[in-house]
């Protein structure tokens, strides 16, 4: 490897007046600059990125830890989040660790993360009603933003879509359709949207003068195998739904199929809808009716806010020149309506 010592030697220069020429500072001389940067060119010089973020104290890196509830990184949801987080990353000039945690040691990876100084900054997702992460990393003041509030408090850089609203226009669909025997399929209630979306339904159910009977709310987790699961007791009841919604695509696509192994069709015998979006839900069959989330473009935005968390707190970070005043966004969602309803 190519040292700043070689460089020196080439030049007749010292380390020191390499590596300042080579970091571009105002009191080396620009001829100075540009021999040492040339010969650094001719040479194949690869700078030690390690250190000059030790010398700057800084990672130069922010991390998502995919929280316990996640069934991996496949989820499409993830992957969907992921990518949008990943690229705004790289046009930022940052490295993203992404790390998966188990439930037992999820707090003690964000801990292990900050002390070990391997992050400068956190995007989390999938909050809970109360969370103890966000109360960790707000405790020690270290920067983050998240996909998702937390119950009675909203001091921190987040993105939200309003999930209330967006449960509001799929009842109103469901029930324009003529359907008034109505099932959710949630994740735990534990998880801020899931609690938001039940809200939600439930509040316009009985706008409307619609019962919701506890047997007609099934509570799992977030995935399309226990969608089936949930479904299958659902439509096995003596007075079954004729509509479901899930509170997200995965839940949706196997409350789907449970529907199909019971001969129904879907859209007409059973209406079923979901949440998200993802590109699979397009191409399903039926296609499926859901709440778009730019979950990308979200990705994306939650990774700005971080950013502008960060140079609040680390004059040393490289400034964007964001100038996102607004820390807190909420999103308004859009109904796609589908065959599948």
């Amino acid at each position: 490897m190519v040292t700043l010592k070689d460089i020196g030697e080439r030049v007749n220069k010292s380390v020191t007046t390499v590596s300042r020429a080579l970091s571009g500072c105002s009191d080396v001389s620009p001829d100075t600059i540009l021999l040492v940067k040339g010969a650094a060119k001719e040479m194949g010089y690869v700078p030690n990125t390690l250190a000059q973020r030790l010398q700057k104290k800084t990672a130069d890196t922010i991390g998502i830890i995919v929280p316990y509830s996640s069934t991996g990184y496949a989820e499409p949801f993830f992957s969907e989040l992921l990518a949008g987080i990943g690229k705004e990353a790289s046009e930022q000039g940052l490295d993203l660790l992404v790390a998966y945690a188990k439930k037992e040691n999820e707090l003690s990876l964000y801990k292990k993360l900050v002390s070990g100084r391997r992050v400068d900054g956190f995007v989390i997702s999938r909050t809970l009603c109360q969370d103890e992460r966000i109360d960790y990393l707000l405790s020690i003041n270290f920067p983050f933003a998240s996909f998702g509030m937390v119950e009675n408090r909203q001091d921190f850089p987040f993105v939200e879509e309003d999930g209330e609203y967006a449960m509001t226009t799929i009842v109103n669909h469901l029930v324009e359709r003529g359907h008034t025997r109505i099932a959710c399929i949630c994740p735990p209630l534990s998880v801020m949207f899931s609690s938001v979306r039940l809200r939600g339904v439930r509040k316009r159910m009985a706008e409307l003068g619609l019962p919701l009977p506890d047997e007609m709310v099934r509570i799992g987790s977030f995935d399309q195998k226990d969608g089936h699961e949930q479904a299958s007791h659902l439509l096995d009841l003596p007075n079954p739904p004729t509509a479901i919604i899930g509170f997200n695509d995965s839940i949706a696509f196997g409350a789907i199929n449970a529907g199909k192994e019971r001969a129904l069709k879907i859209g007409e015998d059973l209406a079923v809808t979901g949440f998200d979006d993802i590109p699979m839900a397009e191409m399903y069959r039926p296609p499926l009716t859901t709440i778009h989330q730019p979950i990308a473009e979200i990705g994306s935005l939650v990774t700005k806010l971080l950013v502008k968390a960060i140079q609040e707190k680390n004059p040393k970070y490289k400034d964007t020149g964001l100038g996102l005043e607004n820390m807190q966004v909420i999103m308004c969602p859009k109904l796609i309506i589908r065959e599948s309803s």
